[in-house]
């Protein structure tokens, strides 16, 4: 009996033991379920805070460089950098000195790791810092993160008691103020796009597909050779265009316009982008295309463009294949694959620029067009039937302007520019002759321009006179020279 008892004791203690053991495993993975340890990492985190809170009252906010992924450079980061510069700069140790709009005056704006306090109200103090963080990490290590742009960022402490005031009325003051400080000090540039393998890198080693330069080009709408009654045309619809935020925004119109220049070389496309620059007040983007390698590329281009600028393609018809040919060029290719195609012979394309139709009509009127506002986008082309007419429709490029040969009232305007007379016996002499014969405004005013100081007004009529004759002599063999020369001569 005794042993029996033994062997039942073990087996109720065995017994007991495992009861234990899966009640434990159910209780265990109960409480996993309900994740006591974020429960309580939460509560324990909650008194951290207020602990932290105690010994460090600040709270702050961080206002970054780039919105939407780095595709976009922060307004609000821009302007704070400005209000910063002008106001508080003068208190900072380290500063960085830009080129301001007058020449002989910098900007000055804070290097990173670089403190200053601010008055937000009387009796609050508020205080901004200055600095960046390296990107993350990369297989190519320390020369890896080099090639990828650090992450500026300002960040702006202030007391909890003071939020209300600093969110609702000081923030929104500093950024008014810095778009003031951004107009006066504003210098208009002249940009151009680089090849993506040799993207550069500004003052905050950010990667950017632009280069620039000052924009110093003296043409104005008041020395544009063109008839006065279409040059009134041109900038009112430049005034309308650019004093129509509220108009674009009630039509669902994203703010931008397209202007299509067209004409003989020499007319003055160039002249007239940059007399519009100079109306507008605007900076001037050049895309070359033939550097753009693909939609993607061409995208990221046009994310990077400011407002209050124009966007220019010049030669159009002779970037990239967009002419109204293509599809024909398309089937003649296929047939020549068909007929005459070798597989040993390799493909004659050129594989520098994929830029397409599509991508390009994208770029104009797409969704990414609506990516800001206040943008002018301008093609010129001296050859404008060879366009595709899905490139230069109404709803694309909303204005053509035809920039033709000069006229007579054009050359009242030369001549009173470059010899200061209104008026001159030759006058009909030179009306008549530029009804006959095709001059550009160019060519004109080259004959006007004084070749020595012995020239005066009638020397430079009476040259000008001989040279149309000699065009009106020459006109049955010459207009077919002076075609071929004209396709072949970059717009001036």
């Amino acid at each position: 009996m005794m042993e029996a008892a033994a062997v039942w004791g073990g087996l109720n203690s065995g017994v007991v033991l495992s009861l234990i053991a899966v009640l434990w495993t159910v209780v265990w993975q109960n409480l996993q379920r309900l994740q006591l340890h974020t429960y309580v990492g939460r509560h324990m985190n909650r008194h951290v805070r207020r602990l932290a809170a105690l010994v460090d009252p600040y709270h702050s906010v961080t206002i970054t460089e780039y919105d939407g992924g780095r595709m976009k450079r922060s307004e609000a980061f821009e302007e704070v950098k400005a209000y910063l510069s002008a106001s508080c700069a003068r208190d900072v140790r380290n500063v960085r000195a830009e080129a301001a709009k007058d020449t002989d005056k910098l900007v000055l704006s804070m290097v990173d790791s670089e403190e200053v306090f601010d008055v937000a109200a009387e009796g609050v103090t508020v205080c901004w810092l200055a600095d960046s963080t390296p990107p993350p990490r990369t297989d190519g290590g320390y020369w890896g993160r080099r090639a990828q742009e650090n992450r500026r960022f300002y960040r702006l402490f202030f007391l909890d008691r003071h939020r209300d005031l600093v969110i609702n009325t000081y923030l929104p003051r500093v950024r008014k103020q810095g778009r003031a400080v951004m107009v006066k000090n504003r210098q208009r540039k002249l940009f151009t796009n680089i090849s993506n393998e040799n993207w550069s890198y500004d003052e905050g080693l950010t990667r950017s597909a632009w280069s620039h330069v000052v924009f110093e080009h003296p043409k104005t709408f008041d020395t544009l050779a063109m008839e006065p009654s279409k040059k009134k045309e041109i900038m009112e619809d430049l005034n309308m265009f650019k004093n129509g935020k509220e108009s674009y925004a009630r039509v669902g119109k994203a703010w931008k316009r397209g202007y299509l220049l067209y004409g003989p070389p020499g007319t003055g496309k160039s002249a007239m982008i940059a007399a519009m620059a100079n109306y507008l007040d605007y900076d001037i983007y050049d895309i070359e295309l033939t550097s753009v390698n693909s939609n993607t590329d061409l995208r990221k281009l046009f994310i990077q463009t400011t407002s209050k600028s124009i966007i220019v393609i010049e030669d159009i018809d002779c970037s990239l294949d967009l002419t109204g040919a293509r599809k024909k060029k398309e089937v003649a290719a296929d047939e020549d694959n068909k007929d005459g195609a070798r597989p040993d012979k390799p493909d004659k394309k050129d594989p520098s620029s994929k830029v397409t139709l599509s991508g390009l009509l994208n770029f104009i009127d797409g969704l990414w067009s609506a990516c800001g506002g206040e943008r002018l986008i301008v093609f010129t082309t001296n050859h404008v039937e060879k366009l595709d007419p899905a490139l230069i429709r109404r709803g694309r490029m909303d204005k053509h302007i035809e920039m033709s040969y000069c006229g007579f009232e054009a050359f009242k305007f030369l001549a009173n520019m470059y010899l200061q007379i209104d008026s001159h016996e030759l006058f009909p002499a030179v009306q008549a002759l530029l009804s006959q014969v095709e001059m550009t405004p160019a060519d004109v005013a080259e004959n006007l321009t004084p070749k020595s100081t012995d020239d005066n007004a009638d020397s430079s009529l009476r040259a000008l006179v001989s040279e149309l004759e000699k065009k009106a002599e020459d006109k049955p063999n010459g207009a077919k020279n002076g075609q071929e020369e004209g396709e072949a001569e970059h717009d001036s």
